[in-house]
């Protein structure tokens, strides 16, 4: 994932985290070393933190890649939770398969095989949180499929939303990732404004938009 910051900035605040210790911190020498992505530092420490002051339970995960997020978050959640993370990549699966089971929580996650707006669809569950890091371009569908199952109170975590900088500024803009950063603009305006959430874009990590969920509502694109 690219960071939006400045690097100076970034570096010192990576350099306050404490580092991960144990599967995490090889999930991350992983990542590195293979070219997988995976939420950076500050976000991780950010999901952490709202976790654990919301004493989130349920969790729905919409990207599990190597599992690296879905660990952390249930880190942070303590005992007796449960997550349910999506993923289509069966590669991914697999990885992310052996490295839950490996930090002892393979009762705890579990991973749902395939496009995540069919499996959204028939998925009949509540949850206290609900966090995306998937395909940008799809955000507002993940939102429309999956907002009804978040409880009042909840939020809606979303990475990657700043997507290295080109929703905020038409200079970086690649012209191949135009589609992109047109779904991301109008998902974060559709967010920020809506009378059903409040919501926060903040500049850390890849950008990471944040909105709580004031009442039910139908979200219609």
């Amino acid at each position: 994932m690219s960071n939006i910051n400045y690097d100076y900035i970034q570096n010192y605040v990576n350099q306050l985290i404490p580092k991960s210790e144990g599967i995490l911190a090889e999930l991350e020498g992983y990542a590195k070393e293979n070219h997988v992505p995976i939420i950076t530092p500050d976000v991780a420490a950010f999901l952490s933190i709202l976790i654990k002051s919301t004493n989130a339970k349920k969790i729905l995960e919409i990207g599990t890649a190597i599992g690296y997020s879905a660990i952390l978050m249930g880190r942070a959640a303590g005992d007796n939770f449960k997550i349910t993370t999506i993923e289509k990549n069966q590669e991914m699966i697999d990885l992310a398969s052996k490295n839950i089971k490996a930090a002892g929580y393979d009762n705890n996650i579990n991973i749902l095989s395939g496009d995540a707006s069919e499996i959204l669809q028939s998925i009949d569950d509540n949850y206290d949180m609900i966090f995306i890091d998937a395909a940008k371009g799809q955000y507002m569908d993940f939102l429309r499929l999956s907002f009804d199952k978040l409880k009042i109170g909840g939020l809606f975590i979303c990475d990657n939303v700043l997507f290295r900088g080109m929703v905020a500024e038409r200079s970086l803009l690649i012209r191949r990732k135009i589609t992109i950063v047109k779904r991301l603009k109008r998902f974060l305006s559709y967010i920020s404004n809506h009378e059903a959430m409040d919501t926060v874009v903040i500049p850390m990590g890849d950008g990471v938009s944040i909105s709580m969920k004031k009442k039910e509502a139908v979200i219609d694109d």
